[in-house]
């Protein structure tokens, strides 16, 4: 099983149709955030599917499939990762970790990020040190700060809030809409298990908050609370 037998089972899928419209979604005209993905076409299911088959694949052959132009290629290979991080030994765990964190470059996409993050960085640092979040909150790379926050979501399934707010804290100034949604987003999951938690947060900060990260956070607010925050009125 190698990197060559994959790419050709993701090229017998390929679907033009698909990849322009996923080129659309994705934003990859000039200047936009999405510039420069190139798509083969699949569909999540498809993504997913193949990852299972190749479940298996060699560590070093993934790295391969990580290195491709093509964004559905390496979506395949993340989620491979994510397959493989919780039935490994310690060894294989930490040389997983260090596989993502050493290509970063590649997971160039909100889709990317999302998929894999909490599942490799946060699992990998809920037992350990929390330091390497704030190295990736502080990152020029747009996508180590998304990866960075959405990482956290593994800890808030876990009931524990303190690095998600510490790291939203810290992107409270960032100048990128995704990080603004994926802020807001860590923050009503928050929210979603301990109001009160995220509340606090919001009063120390709402209004000093993005507003797509402000209205991300507060979406399942009752109506008249949700009006409130956006009117500055809490």
């Amino acid at each position: 099983m190698t990197a060559l037998d994959l790419q050709k089972r993701l090229l017998a899928l390929a679907d033009p149709e698909r990849a322009q419209a996923s080129a659309r979604y994705f934003k990859t005209g000039p200047g936009e955030s999405g510039e420069g993905l190139r798509f083969l076409g699949l569909d999540a299911a498809s993504v997913r599917g193949l990852a299972k088959e190749f479940r298996a694949l060699p560590l070093a052959e993934v790295e391969a499939t990580l290195q491709s132009d093509w964004h559905d290629e390496r979506a395949v290979a993340l989620v491979v990762l994510t397959l493989q991080y919780p039935k490994a030994d310690a060894a294989a765990q930490k040389a997983i970790y260090e596989l993502y964190l050493a290509n970063t470059s590649q997971v160039n996409s909100w889709a990317l990020v999302d998929c894999s993050a909490p599942q490799i960085v946060g699992a990998h640092l809920w037992p350990r040190s929390r330091k390497p979040l704030g190295r990736l909150a502080k990152s020029k790379s747009l996508w180590e700060r998304r990866i960075a926050i959405v990482a956290t979501q593994h800890f808030i399934r876990k009931g524990d809030f303190a690095d998600t707010l510490r790291v939203a804290e810290r992107l409270l100034n960032d100048d990128q809409d995704l990080i603004h949604k994926a802020a807001g987003w860590m923050l009503r999951e928050v929210g979603e298990r301990d109001t009160a938690v995220l509340e606090q947060f919001l009063k120390q900060h709402y209004r000093a908050m993005p507003r797509t990260m402000l209205r991300y956070a507060i979406e399942k607010f009752p109506p008249k609370k949700r009006k409130a925050y956006l009117n500055g009125d809490v």
